[in-house]
């Protein structure tokens, strides 16, 4: 048996929310869980113990159900008592644990790094998870890394998106599965395909996200590291083509230039 089970869980328009359970305890955490009705009764189905929350960032549609969640746990104290976890952000509702740079806890026998990746947000963190002797890894990005692309930069600079992306993303082994916040992946990979249109890893998955319904397309997540790293034109900046494509040359030049380019396109 997997030592982790991580289920996707669509939300809003285009939101994912994610129940990561340790098999061995059934202990369990939720990621941004802006429907919590839902995440409820998905736990429920699973049988394991919720008793975590993950915060990525602020936003509603990702923070807008803590206070939902908390107040369910406090009318029902057999539940036990819900941690949330969030960057240090007064902005984050219900906020219990405050969690910067490689801080770490566990969901009952995985283990939890967090990396601090503003940008998005000021105070937005990713979720690094390993379980077990099997080695799976897994990481919950939010709005910083997505599949084939990358957040805006609403309250940060280029050079911390290349931090976030190159300097620890980027790090992380290659067979790292990648939750990301949203599911743009259409529109990311048209974009990344007219960046580098020679790209045949992006050709492939973008002919699949052409031929696929919403579920067909959210079945694209999770994505790795590896594949992001072939295919998302954020993670590639230092390639000769990417720079051309935008003028620069430079990898951080090319990073702004990018973003600018994208939020255009």
């Amino acid at each position: 048996m997997a030592s982790m089970t991580v289920t996707k869980i669509p939300a809003l328009k285009d939101n994912f929310m994610y129940l990561v359970v340790c098999n061995a305890t059934r202990q369990a955490a939720v990621v941004d869980p802006v429907e919590p009705a839902r995440v409820l009764e998905v736990a429920r189905e699973q049988g394991c113990k919720l008793n975590q929350l993950l915060t990525t960032h602020h936003h509603w549609d990702h923070a807008g159900g803590n206070e939902a969640l908390c107040e369910q746990y406090r009318q029902h104290a057999d539940w036990g008592q819900l941690t949330v976890y969030g960057g240090d952000d007064e902005r984050i509702p219900g906020l219990t644990n405050r969690v910067g740079q490689d801080d770490t806890f566990a969901i009952g026998q995985l283990r939890v790094r967090c990396l601090a990746t503003p940008c998005h947000t000021t105070s937005h963190v990713c979720y690094y998870v390993e379980g077990g002797d099997r080695g799976e890894r897994a990481v919950f990005t939010g709005d910083t890394l997505f599949l084939a692309g990358c957040g805006r930069f609403f309250e940060g600079t280029p050079d911390q998106m290349y931090d976030a992306l190159i300097g620890k993303l980027s790090a992380l082994p290659d067979d790292t599965r990648v939750y990301c916040g949203h599911e743009y992946a259409l529109q990311n990979l048209r974009f990344g395909h007219q960046v580098e249109p020679d790209n045949a890893d992006t050709r492939a998955l973008l002919e699949r996200a052409q031929a696929a319904d919403l579920e067909g397309r959210r079945a694209l997540v999770p994505s790795t590291i590896g594949q992001e790293k072939r295919i998302n034109v954020f993670m590639r900046v230092h390639q000769p083509a990417v720079q051309a494509y935008v003028g620069k040359g430079t990898p951080l030049e090319t990073m702004q230039a990018l973003r600018a380019a994208k939020d255009k396109f």
